[in-house]
């Protein structure tokens, strides 16, 4: 099963591309398309299909980040590092998706939408996408070398759809309040998920509990597991609606504020960390420094958050900087970020041919990289190809929701 399994739900692409957002909301004259965003999605992308390459080509990939049972344990520095940046992939989508959300309303209402219009069209972007999980996606997780013995996975895209769907009923809430939603779901996980030594009692147990797997806890047994349950990475969804609000308000300001939040979020992951106890879920397995950043994924603990949202921060006002010296630079990631559903679901089914093809008995993680890139060579015409046919169709086109 796919630990890194993830797709942001790229609203804010579906603008028209003759709206000047920027323009608009910020009152400056900036390129319509906000390139540090589009950059980080791509990113984010990138390491997705690297985390999948790992499972269908190398056979190696690790997910066990769990509040408990085993934990994984990684001999070398490059088959951690091969995961650890992965995990930059799931809160970046949850956290770009609130961004998303915020500047799709404010393109729509400027274009004569009516809220209940807006909200329809999440509802039903955020039903396509859990859908897909259960009918399309799955069905490319069977192709896995690691084997599929699930009737039902609850993956990302599950829980991205059903966020959608609450996010999109947050979105007239104010500031103030979205940020307690926000502190209190980023406590609530940590307070409320059960002990690392509960586990062999809430998972592989009868009867299922089917609403505690989709809500918080993540496990389960072959009836049904749940990678994703929705209120832990809905936090990131609030806090993206709170960021994507402060970009509609002033989007200079708000990105020479990434950096400094980023590097908070990162000294109070070193403080956690170091203390050990709350926060983690579960405690420190070793002494290595690989151990100190081999932290709880799934649900995402305090520590987890704090890492992987302080390098996305710090890594929008890196972009943005860039952008500003030479956007050229970012346009390869610009393409990846550009059709993010339907980069999604192919690099998915092409990463398992190659593995099915060309290393069916799994290969080392160094012979991996290779294979990966020949994928992102394979995917960027195709993916360039879609993103310029979607931004020609008309805004309620089908072709608009991949």
């Amino acid at each position: 099963m796919a630990g890194g399994l993830s797709f942001p739900y790229d609203v804010e692409k579906e603008m028209d591309a003759k709206v000047d957002l920027s323009k608009q909301i910020v009152g400056e004259k900036t390129p319509s398309r906000f390139l540090a965003l589009d950059a980080l999605r791509g990113l984010i992308m990138i390491v997705m299909a690297l985390d999948h390459a790992n499972l269908f080509i190398a056979q190696k990939h690790s997910s066990g980040e769990y509040w408990g049972g085993a934990f994984p344990h990684y001999s070398d520095t490059l088959s951690f590092l091969t995961r650890f940046v992965t995990h930059l992939a799931a809160p970046g989508f949850f956290f770009l998706m609130g961004i998303s959300l915020v500047l799709f309303a404010h393109s729509r209402r400027r274009q004569g939408w009516s809220e209940w219009t807006i909200l329809r069209h999440f509802w039903m972007r955020g039903i396509l996408l859990m859908a897909l999980q259960l009918l399309l996606i799955n069905r490319a997780w069977e192709l896995s070398p690691a084997g599929w013995e699930l009737n039902i996975y609850i993956g990302v895209l599950f829980a991205l759809g059903a966020a959608m769907i609450i996010g999109s009923l947050l979105l007239r809430l104010n500031q103030t309040t979205l940020l307690v939603v926000t502190t209190l779901l980023f406590l609530g996980t940590e307070l409320l998920v059960p002990e690392p030594s509960m586990w062999g009692q809430a998972v592989f147990v009868e009867p299922i509990d089917y609403l505690s797997l989709i809500l918080l806890t993540p496990g389960g047994n072959l009836e049904l597991w749940s990678n994703y349950p929705l209120l832990p990475w809905l936090e990131l969804v609030t806090f993206g609606i709170v960021f994507g609000n402060w970009l509609a308000s002033d989007r200079v300001k708000t990105i020479k504020l990434a950096l400094p939040i980023g590097s908070t979020f990162l000294l109070f992951f070193v403080i956690l960390r170091s203390i050990g106890g709350f926060g983690n879920i579960r405690t420190q397995v070793g002494e290595r420094w690989i151990d100190f950043l081999n932290v709880v994924k799934y649900p995402p603990s305090m520590t987890f958050t704090l890492l992987t949202m302080g390098l996305i921060l710090l890594l929008l006002w890196l972009f943005a900087l860039i952008s500003e010296k030479s956007s050229r630079i970012l346009l390869p990631l610009e393409v990846y970020g550009s059709a993010p559903l339907f980069f999604y679901i192919v690099h998915l089914f092409t990463y398992a041919a190659l593995g099915i093809g060309l290393t069916p008995s799994g290969t080392s993680i160094p012979a991996m990289y290779p294979y990966w890139i020949v994928g992102l060579l394979i995917l960027l015409p195709i993916t360039y190809a879609y993103s310029n046919l979607k931004q020609r169709q008309s805004l309620n086109s089908i072709l608009r929701f991949f």
